[in-house]
């Protein structure tokens, strides 16, 4: 067959007509004031070294309420905005604006843009009456003790993103002043915490503007920070320790340094029954109720919640090293983290939590019919995020570990997060496999059973089952 030749020959098109390109980064700066009492941002940022794209939006939390964007640079006016329902990538929480020309047809956008703006949000004070029904990532979440919010989903701040290349460029350069007159310690996604009521952050390279600032106590160790961590000096060095363990861990197989060092921030949801982890490097954010981060370092729950700090830091790789797109992309960042945090779990923390693991994925897709990788053409085909890219795909690819071996999966990691592409789609999925194998008779036989199979799922169950 010519699949695998034809495959590699739009790949390395793809390779050579961007591997000299060098992705360019706004810059943020101006004020930022918030009260954790009232729930509010009152904001005078300007976005500017803005690279030059036709086809864009910009987004922006819709609890924001403009009160006006101006072009600062080439010249200076209040501009007029338009928004657009057409940001179908968006996760909701922010609405979409753009500037149109002269011309009405297509769309402007100037070098440098000031946006002043202010948001009121709610305030959990307690879970009797005063809480909410859901909380989740993009949320902007207020209690009584504390703010927390990402940057990519919420767009607190104004995230543009590229429609022709579907490049979000959520990670900016930023030089912002950040005050909270009620509290004592801010936090800036790349930035050290402090004890403050007003700061000066800036950024010596681009981050997601992740931030918790609030009422709460902070402690280092190893220049690993912990924030509202709530763990004792032993605690911090048993969880220092661990975590710089499963770094190099990745580090040595992935034959990729893990050079960040990690902010790790322990918070409530504002509602009653939500709980999870979300990362944004450097920053791992644990979002619960019950003991949170200490789950990691006491005996009775390290088994259950150390596979999910794992899952957190392999993201460094698949999401933060190399940012991945196109309707296969969030399969890829969460999956193949998920499939390193089972590999580190199989060797790490124990081969019987591995194999609980594996029958608790498949036990979790009980009916459900995945379309398989080589068939979908857009996020929502996943039908159900969770269970596609956090139990279907890990299981694919732990399949095809089986098929091919540890040594030459971990090849197809590495060429995966090495390649330069603009598309991370499914030809870049299927030609970094094929790279690594270096026989299309095999590559061909994964294809028809894993990737353009609609019993895939059967198929990958079957093999895991096998005795080895």
């Amino acid at each position: 067959m010519m699949r695998l030749k034809l495959l590699s020959i739009l790949f390395i098109i793809t390779i050579i007509g961007n591997i000299s390109a060098q992705e360019k980064h706004p810059v943020l700066t101006g004020e930022v004031e918030i009260s954790i009492s009232e729930g509010t941002f009152e904001c005078d940022l300007t976005l500017s070294d803005i690279p030059r794209i036709k086809d864009y939006f910009i987004r922006l939390n819709s609890g924001m309420n403009i009160l006006h964007m101006r072009s600062k640079k080439p010249h200076d006016f209040l501009v007029y905005y338009d928004r657009s329902l057409n940001d179908t990538l968006s996760s909701g929480e922010s609405n979409a604006y753009y500037f149109g020309d002269n011309t009405g047809k297509n769309k402007f956008l100037p070098e440098s843009i000031q946006f002043k703006y202010t948001g009121k949000f709610p305030v959990v004070r307690d879970t009797i009456e005063d809480y909410s029904r859901k909380d989740w990532k993009g949320n902007i979440a207020f209690n009584k003790n504390s703010v927390r919010s990402d940057g990519f989903q919420s767009a607190w701040y104004p995230v543009l993103y590229d429609i022709t290349n579907d490049q979000v460029l959520d990670e900016v350069f930023y030089d912002i002043k950040l005050t909270c007159s009620d509290c004592k310690s801010l936090y800036v996604n790349g930035n050290k915490p402090i004890y403050a009521k007003s700061y000066n952050f800036k950024s010596q390279s681009p981050k997601e503007l992740t931030i918790f600032c609030g009422n709460y106590e902070f402690s280092e160790f190893n220049n690993t920070y912990f924030l509202n961590s709530g763990l004792s000096g032993q605690q911090l060095k048993e969880f220092g320790e661990l975590i710089n363990s499963y770094k190099a861990y990745y580090a040595d197989h992935l034959k990729i340094p893990f050079d960040q060092p990690v902010s790790f921030v322990q918070t409530t949801p504002t509602s009653k029954k939500d709980g999870w982890m979300f990362v944004s490097y450097p920053t791992i954010m644990s979002i619960d109720w019950q003991n949170g981060l200490k789950s990691i370092v006491e005996p009775e729950y390290e088994k259950i919640y150390r596979p999910y700090i794992a899952h957190e830091l392999g993201h460094f790789y698949f999401g933060t090293h190399k940012v991945f797109n196109s309707a296969l992309g969030d399969m890829m960042s969460e999956g193949f983290s998920e499939y390193l945090s089972l590999q580190l779990t199989k060797d790490r923390i124990g081969k019987d939590v591995y194999e609980k693991m594996i029958d608790r994925k498949i036990k979790n897709l009980g009916s459900f019919n995945p379309t398989p990788f080589g068939k979908i053409n857009s996020e929502s085909e996943y039908i159900n995020r969770q269970l596609y890219s956090y139990n279907y795909a890990p299981l694919i690819f732990s399949s095809i570990e089986k098929e091919i071996g540890e040594q030459k999966m971990w090849e197809w990691l590495n060429l995966l997060l090495s390649t330069s592409t603009k598309f991370t789609n499914y030809n870049f999925l299927v030609s970094t496999l094929g790279g690594v194998l270096k026989n299309e008779t095999k590559l061909n036989d994964l294809i028809s059973k894993y990737f353009e199979n609609k019993n895939s799922l059967e198929n990958a169950i079957n093999k895991l089952k096998e005795i080895d």
